[in-house]
């Protein structure tokens, strides 16, 4: 287990509540964005970040505010700087190690972004101990989702596997996974985020990253879109971790249940609502809010016509609780894309599915990897010879 607990900054609660403000759609959160953001703020002595939001017009300028905090940062980063100093003149090198990553700590809890990292890697060089390394790297990992800076996260991930396969403790193995698989699913990577996130599921202590069942969202989120339907129903469903926290998600437990069990009209309903309580308002899934629904609808669909050699499109219309136009729309874009195997009979009503047999697909691969393979050979032939 870590040497200690891992302090929750920076607050990654801030730039969601932020991200929630400059949504005009999002109007009916914005009060209670504004007072927690607000609130946030005011609790970490947060003058950096709050001269940024004041910049991007998410909050009005509150000058006195500001006074009060920026006073209150350079009375704090004094006192860091006199222990440094004091340290540096009379103590060892794992007290200046502490000194510097007290430091480091502070300016990356008032946001102060370029400060915070650079003292948090001049903490890095200085600490010896595996552990403590492994929990800085992390911390910077946070900065990178704080500001939301994919180059400074993917190389401080990086860092940290390197870390962990020297000797990181379970813990430390754990929360990296979370990490992981939260930056997967920000660049859109759901099934190796599902996979991490579902590994982590029994063992999460990563609450500095997000609390446990935004933890519990994501995974169901995620591994619904990705898994099969027996791994869903042995990993996501009969999970004891996710049946404890559905009671507080229910939509989520109507979108799982609902596809799992094949009651796609309410399927269909509780996609929609999903769609505007859990992608649209986050900070992480809104760019692939358009990308997750599509697919989810298209594994609906797939799931459904796999059950039958054809089927009318009243039937299909009336299973998903739609028009028989709506359908008719859909389907043949995901047809005519490659995503669904089918044709559609407008004139007589049917959706006839035309699946290729699984043996007829294996042959066609084997002789696709053959041809390049002797093309390869002939290749290398008229290079030796």
């Amino acid at each position: 287990m870590a040497e200690e607990n891992v302090l929750p900054i920076p607050n990654l609660a801030l730039p969601q509540e932020c991200f929630v403000l400059q949504q005009l759609s999002l109007s009916h959160l914005h009060d209670r964005a504004r007072a927690a953001l607000l609130q946030g703020i005011k609790a970490d002595q947060m003058a950096p970040y709050y001269r940024l939001v004041v910049a991007a017009n998410v909050l009005p300028l509150d000058q006195a505010l500001l006074d009060k905090l920026e006073k209150e940062n350079s009375a704090e980063l004094e006192r860091l700087d006199k222990l440094l100093k004091e340290a540096e003149e009379t103590e060892g090198e794992s007290d200046i190690a502490d000194a510097l990553r007290a430091k480091a700590s502070y300016l990356t809890r008032i946001g102060e972004k370029e400060k915070a990292i650079e003292a948090q890697q001049l903490a890095l060089e200085k600490t010896a101990g595996l552990g403590s390394r492994i929990d800085i790297v992390l911390t910077l990992v946070r900065i990178g989702f704080f500001f939301g800076d994919n180059q400074l996260i993917s190389t401080n991930l990086t860092k940290a596997d390197e870390f962990v396969e020297k000797g990181g403790d379970w813990d430390r193995r754990n929360r990296l996974k979370v990490y992981r698989g939260l930056h997967l699913l920000s660049i859109r990577q759901f099934k190796p985020a599902s996979a991490l996130l579902i590994d982590a599921l029994s063992t999460f202590t990563a609450t500095e990253l997000l609390s446990y069942n935004d933890f519990v969202s994501l995974t169901v989120i995620s591994g619904t879109l990705t898994l099969n339907r027996v791994d869903l129903k042995k990993k996501i469903i009969s999970a004891p971790e996710v049946i404890s926290a559905l009671p507080e998600l229910p939509t989520l437990a109507d979108t799982t249940k609902n596809l799992y069990d094949c009651h796609y009209d309410k399927f269909f309903v509780a996609l929609a609502t999903l769609e505007q309580t859990h992608l649209l308002p986050s900070r992480l899934l809104a760019p692939h809010a358009r990308f997750y629904v599509r697919e989810m609808r298209i594994l609906a669909y797939a799931q459904l016509l796999q059950s039958y050699s054809s089927l009318t499109l009243d039937s299909l219309a009336h299973a998903f609780g739609v028009t028989v136009d709506f359908v008719d729309n859909e389907l043949s874009r995901f047809i005519a894309s490659g995503r669904l195997h089918a044709t559609i009979d407008r004139v007589r009503g049917i959706v006839e599915t035309n699946r290729p047999a699984l043996k007829n697909a294996q042959t066609e691969t084997v002789i696709r990897k053959g041809d390049v393979l002797l093309n390869s050979i002939q290749r290398l032939s008229k290079v030796l010879y």
